[in-house]
């Protein structure tokens, strides 16, 4: 069975609403790493040693590159059995047993590979690769974005294929703004396909998959407007989606998560005025949307609308009471309204929720120092120092990672487009 990069389980995208992609079938690329790329740096690592090893590793380097893959694995596992701490040997293996479809025996081998040389990022994809066809989606996601991290192959093919399963599997968890942004790097690479456009779509919409089974025509057609709009944006040519974008919530103006999905993209353009009616025209369709009370309540505190801003923030609080976000925009809208006591029970709060975000700690320091606090002043503000570092260092390792601006939430609740206090030269009481 060919595996190409749009050949998903039923249960996670229906396949009757994707198109066969052709261009980008992992089989091939995968041919082309074994056979033309150089190795892993520890590929070329070998130990030497006389005896039967050396021969039978030659061979089956030999079948490899002749494209004999039965033979190849045959060798291979021969060789292992004389050097099972062989990890370029596990690399092959599991890569050529990939390609046979073959996924649990696959997963085995790269397992092994992964465990003998853990910084290799292409061996921790494929093994989430194989995952994905086991339907063993968290790990799946958890692996291929170890890779991720560590640096992957960098052949055009393979990366998409890595981003679209990243994609897929965090919408699969409803991590729909990380899908987004995910997705939206192949956009800005010019995949110009069908399929990711959807899978985009239903990132901004906020679908699931199994709603999306459900649903009929219109809802597909939906989801295909959407991506089309998110892709634009995500390739900037901002005329053409804002065009789009004005579009869908024309013609579905009540529909869940066009607003939302409207008022984003307007926060990129930096046109937060129209961004907030967006939200609350979202809100007015569904009085529960979390994002868009989260949303606003950013926005409000952006333009300096601090008592407009509060409301938001307050009913987001209430509609999720461990949402570090909430917690963190009603304090600092609370510090701004000069409620500095109930703004340091939210701030801390927020702080005990996300304890590594830098951002909470800047602002409790604002506050205590307001409360004549100093001595907590202090140690908020070394806090927001440390972890401002050790971030700074987890991004220059990271590669392709990208920094996780404010307090983020399990549940995957969206963040303020520029941190607090930042916007429009907004200033700040000492």
């Amino acid at each position: 069975m060919a595996y190409g990069i749009l050949n998903l389980p039923q249960n996670l995208f229906p396949t009757v609403y994707l198109a066969d992609m052709g261009k980008v079938v992992l089989n091939s690329v995968m041919v082309t790493l074994l056979a033309f790329s150089a190795p892993p740096s520890w590929a070329r690592q070998r130990p030497t040693s006389p005896g039967d090893f050396d021969q039978v590793a030659a061979r089956a380097e030999q079948a490899r590159g002749a494209n004999r893959i039965e033979e190849a694995m045959e060798l291979y596992r021969k060789a292992l059995s004389l050097r099972p701490r062989w990890a370029e040997g596990w690399w092959y293996l599991g890569a050529l047993l990939y390609e046979r479809d073959a996924f649990a025996d696959a997963a085995v081998a790269l397992s092994k590979a992964t465990a003998l040389s853990p910084k290799v990022g292409t061996t921790w994809v494929m093994l989430g690769l194989c995952e994905f066809k086991l339907g063993r989606f968290g790990d799946a996601l958890t692996h291929i974005r170890q890779g991720r991290k560590l640096g992957a192959s960098a052949d055009p093919q393979f990366k998409q294929v890595m981003l679209y399963h990243e994609g897929v599997l965090l919408i699969g968890k409803g991590e729909f703004e990380q899908a987004q942004e995910t997705l939206g790097l192949l956009s800005r690479d010019g995949v110009e396909n069908e399929d990711v456009t959807n899978a985009l779509g239903l990132s901004v919409l906020r679908i699931r998959f199994s709603d999306l089974i459900a649903g009929d025509s219109a809802l597909r057609q939906l989801v295909r407007r959407a991506g089309l709009a998110e892709h634009l944006a995500a390739q900037k040519k901002f005329d053409e989606a804002l065009g789009e974008y004005e579009r869908l919530v024309t013609d579905f103006p009540a529909k869940p998560n066009v607003q939302y999905a409207f008022g984003r993209y307007l926060l990129t353009s930096r046109d937060e005025e129209r961004a907030v009616v967006a939200f609350q025209h979202e809100i007015e369709n569904n009085p529960t949307h979390l994002p868009a009370h989260l949303l606003l309540a950013s926005t409000k505190l952006n333009l300096k609308d601090f008592a407009g801003g509060l409301p938001y923030a307050e009913k987001a609080v209430k509609l999720d009471s461990r949402s570090p976000l909430g917690h963190y925009l009603l304090g600092s809208l609370l510090l701004e309204n000069d409620q500095t006591a109930q703004a340091i029970t939210e701030l801390e709060t927020a702080g005990r929720l996300a304890p590594n975000e830098p951002k909470i700690y800047f602002a409790l320091a604002r506050a205590y120092a307001r409360a004549n606090r100093q001595k907590d002043a202090a140690t908020a503000r070394a806090t927001f120092t440390r972890l401002t570092k050790q971030a700074e260092v987890d991004r220059s390792g990271a590669g392709a990672q990208q920094a996780q601006p404010a307090p983020s939430d399990s549940s995957d609740q969206t963040r303020p487009s520029r941190p607090q206090g930042a916007a429009k030269g907004a200033k700040r009481k000492p």
